[in-house]
C-alpha cells in the first residue's frame, strides 16, 4: 500500500471539515471557487518525516523507538533525508526482549545508532535508487547517517537492502514524500554489523 502526502492531507482535511458545522462549511465553499480549493490543497507541503511516521499506524513502533532515542528533532530537521522505515511487522521479527532492551534509557546510544543506520543523507526517490543500482552494475552502496554502508540491489522489481550482517530487507512501499525528505517502508529491521 502506498500512502502519499496527498492521502495525509486529505485525511487532515476530512477531520477538519468534520469539526466544522455544515452551515459554516457551505458558506466557506460558496465564497471560494472549487478549483482554488484544489490548487491550495495541492500546494500544501507534506509534514516532516516524523509527521509522516506519526500519521501512519504501521510505523507506531518506529515512532516509539525514535522517541526513545531522542531523534525526533533530528528527523524533523531540514534534511533532506531518505529513511528506510521498518514497519511494525518488521519490528515484530525482532525478539521482544531485544527490542524492549533497546528501548531502555540506558541503551539510548545503541538505539540511536541502529535507527540512524536506516537513514541516508539526501533525498533518494525509488527511481534514484534503481538508477544507482543499474549504474553500479547491479548493486549500489549507500552511506548511512550512522556511518556504515548499506547495499541496495534489485530482485525482480523489488529493491532489496543488504545490511552489515548480510541479512536482507525488502522495500515494500516507496516515495512517501515529506517536507524534509522521503520515506521508503521496509519489511525487516536492518543492522550495521
Amino acid at each position: 500500500m502506498h500512502i502519499s502526502g496527498k492521502f495525509l492531507l486529505t485525511t487532515s482535511a476530512i477531520l477538519t471539515l468534520a469539526a466544522c458545522s455544515s452551515e459554516a462549511t457551505t458558506a466557506a465553499a460558496d465564497d471560494v471557487p472549487a478549483d482554488a480549493m484544489v490548487e491550495s490543497a495541492e500546494a500544501a507541503e507534506p509534514g516532516t518525516i516524523v509527521d509522516v511516521a506519526v500519521g501512519n499506524p504501521d510505523f507506531s513502533t518506529l515512532v516509539k523507538a525514535v522517541t526513545a532515542a531522542d531523534l525526533g528533532a533530528t528527523l524533523s530537521g531540514d534534511g533532506p533525508f531518505t529513511v528506510f522505515a521498518p514497519t511494525n511487522a518488521a519490528f515484530d521479527k525482532v525478539a521482544p526482549e531485544a527490542l524492549n532492551a533497546l528501548l531502555l534509557p540506558a541503551n539510548k546510544g545503541d538505539l540511536a545508532g541502529l535507527l540512524t543506520y536506516h537513514v541516508v543523507a539526501g533525498e533518494l526517490k525509488a527511481a534514484d535508487i534503481v538508477k544507482a543500482i543499474t549504474d553500479g552494475g547491479g548493486t549500489a552502496t549507500l552511506t548511512t547517517v550512522q556511518g556504515a554502508p548499506l547495499k541496495a540491489m534489485l530482485e525482480g522489481d523489488s529493491v532489496i537492502l543488504e545490511d552489515g550482517t548480510g541479512a536482507r530487507s525488502t522495500v515494500v512501499m516507496t516515495d512517501v514524500d515529506a517536507s524534509n525528505g522521503v520515506v521508503h517502508a521496509i519489511d525487516t529491521v536492518i543492522l550495521p554489523g
